[in-house]
């Protein structure tokens, strides 16, 4: 059975758990925080979560846990089986990632937990917003799915990664970054509304406290 390690606060530990949930696979959740201990970098040498335990070791890089997880198991297929459209949704997902999700997590700081960043910090990931949100206007067929008409690896990304950076968008500078994207917020509510989804969200509620609490501590 697989482990999955990391804290339900995650937006990348929660989506390879959705990737689980949704491909049907028994899997046991280990709360981890990585530290900078041995113990801890032999199982993430960057020091970051999700970890995935399986059966030949300790596997790293959301992307990679859930490429793996795809060719490896049964349930729920979460990328095309041909190989052009399986590069488009891959690349919707990577683009998610590289031009939404890391300049949005240079403001996270800022945008929910108080702590006060440079201008250049944030006028770079505004710009950078901008364009990224542009791409996956262009990019993203939302038809209903980001990639399709099916659920994907690009959803996972979507859906984890996009209400964030909307949020720093809204509350570091008064954007509506999905404004002229009504189909992108149309999918959000429909995923909302999978059952998996809201296990998740339940989850990620009720380890808020605790993580709230870790933080201010590091304070």
């Amino acid at each position: 059975m697989f482990k999955l390690y990391g804290f339900s606060v995650s937006n990348y530990y929660n989506m390879v758990k959705l990737a689980l949930l949704e491909k049907g696979l028994p899997f046991e959740e280990v709360t981890f925080y990585p530290t900078p201990t041995p113990e801890s970098l032999a199982i993430s040498p960057r020091g970051k979560v999700p970890v995935l335990g399986a059966e030949g070791g300790y596997i790293n890089e959301t992307m990679v846990m859930l490429e793996y997880l795809e060719s490896t198991q049964k349930g729920v297929p979460l990328l095309p089986a041909e190989p052009f459209a399986r590069a488009q949704v891959l690349a919707v997902a990577k683009e998610i990632e590289l031009y939404i999700e890391l300049p949005a997590r240079a403001c996270y700081g800022e945008a929910f937990f108080g702590a006060a960043l440079p201008e250049a910090i944030k006028e770079k990931t505004k710009s950078e917003l901008l364009l990224g949100f542009a791409a996956l206007g262009r990019h993203g067929k939302f038809a209903p799915y980001v990639a399709g008409d099916s659920l994907s690896i690009a959803d996972l990304y979507f859906l984890y990664s996009v209400p964030l950076a909307a949020a720093v968008g809204h509350k570091l500078f008064g954007l509506d970054l999905l404004a002229d994207m009504p189909k992108a917020k149309a999918l959000l509510e429909r995923l909302e509304q999978n059952p998996h989804v809201q296990k998740i969200a339940a989850d990620k509620e009720a380890a808020m406290p605790t993580f709230l609490a870790m933080i201010a501590a590091k304070k």
